[in-house]
């Protein structure tokens, strides 16, 4: 049984996406591995972390000269950024290279456990929003943080389910809860997903779509993984 399948597009900021599965594209053991995942998993929208990028070498190929560009849409991350300042200036330069106006947004200050900053991320959310970016902004599971983000203009808000790469799945889940119930726009659980029944568990609580990374790219079979969660 697939975990993340709906029957109804997915619209974000006006876009439609059959695929309720957000796939980023970081840890992967090869480029062959990371496209075999994405091929398998059915999604459309794909994470690429910026700051990760050589971009000092024009000869040197990136993700973004992996990736099909006609066939998934490009949400370039601030991941890496610890102040609001950092990942404005991030966001910028995705767009200035013509990948995208929208932006996952991300400013994590904590390099332990990589809990993200709300002052910071409300700070960068309304600057980049006057800016007319599409900001899908990363946040702990906070329903007054996620709140105010939705009144500020975000396209989505992104819950944590546990902390970054722990794979312990929705740790959150009576605070996912209120977001859903509050929430006028997508709600899109990120981080922690570390199996199938946690994708499962998202949507079944109303969650609109779910973001996974590691538990896919650091799978024995990444291919196998992507499937299960599609």
């Amino acid at each position: 049984m697939q975990a993340v399948t709906h029957a109804d597009p997915l619209v974000v900021a006006g876009v439609e996406l059959r695929s309720r599965l957000f796939l980023g594209t970081g840890k992967y053991a090869s480029d062959e591995a990371m496209l075999g995942a994405l091929e398998a998993s059915g999604c459309e929208l794909v994470t690429v972390a910026l700051r990760r990028l050589d971009l000092d070498d024009p000869k040197k190929k990136t993700i973004l000269d992996v990736i099909d560009w006609r066939r998934y849409r490009i949400l370039p991350n601030t991941a890496g950024c610890r102040t609001a300042e950092e990942a404005i200036r991030i966001a910028r330069l995705a767009r200035s290279m013509g990948l995208s106006d929208w932006v996952k947004l991300e400013v994590i200050p904590d390099p332990r456990y990589l809990f993200p900053d709300p002052e910071e991320t409300l700070k960068a959310a309304r600057v980049l929003i006057s800016e007319g970016f599409k900001v899908l902004p990363y946040i702990n599971a906070d329903p007054v943080l996620a709140r105010k983000l939705e009144e500020m203009g975000t396209v989505t808000v992104m819950p944590l389910g546990s902390p970054i790469g722990s794979g312990q799945g929705l740790q959150t889940l009576e605070q996912v809860r209120i977001i859903v119930e509050e929430a006028r726009v997508p709600v899109v659980v990120d981080a922690g997903i570390g199996a199938p029944s946690d994708a499962a568990l998202a949507m079944e609580l109303g969650a609109d779509a779910v973001l996974v990374n590691t538990a896919v790219a650091l799978a024995g079979d990444p291919v196998l993984m992507a499937q299960a969660i599609r």
